[in-house]
């Protein structure tokens, strides 16, 4: 007969499936995000034209970054290549950060997003892979 759960782990364990779900609530946003976005420079290049020409780069360059960013969102939403997802998608990331602060931007929207969506980016990772857990042991 199994042994029965004390308060204590049945109160970690529902934490634990908590902070799992929180997770993935928050990479699907990140996901969600960066296939609308992949999709948007694949499918609707003029809708980015704008931003594209403002932060100095050319039109035909979303036909490269489309399945970049589309790829980088596959890597994350896969269980066994998330970390490499990450990681890519924060540099993906800080490269669109960088653009727009090269030309005055700093704090803008976009600079604002993609700060929050890296950070929602490693948070949800965070919150559903216990080996980041490990390796970043934040909260005791």
């Amino acid at each position: 007969m199994p042994k029965a759960m004390n308060l204590h782990q049945l109160s970690e364990t529902i934490t634990l499936q908590r902070a799992l779900w929180a997770g993935r609530i928050m990479s699907a946003i990140v996901v969600i995000a960066l296939v609308a976005d992949g999709t948007i420079q694949l499918f609707a290049p003029a809708q980015s034209a704008s931003m594209l020409q403002e932060t100095g780069f050319t039109l035909d360059l979303t036909l490269v970054v489309g399945p970049i960013i589309l790829a980088c969102a596959i890597l994350y939403a896969i269980p066994a290549t998330a970390v490499l997802g990450a990681i890519l998608v924060t540099g993906f990331l800080g490269g669109a950060i960088c653009a727009h602060v090269r030309i005055g931007e700093l704090g803008s929207p976009p600079d604002i997003i993609s700060l929050l969506l890296g950070a929602l980016t490693w948070g949800g990772l965070y919150a559903r892979d216990p080996r980041i857990r490990e390796i970043l042991p934040l909260i005791h």
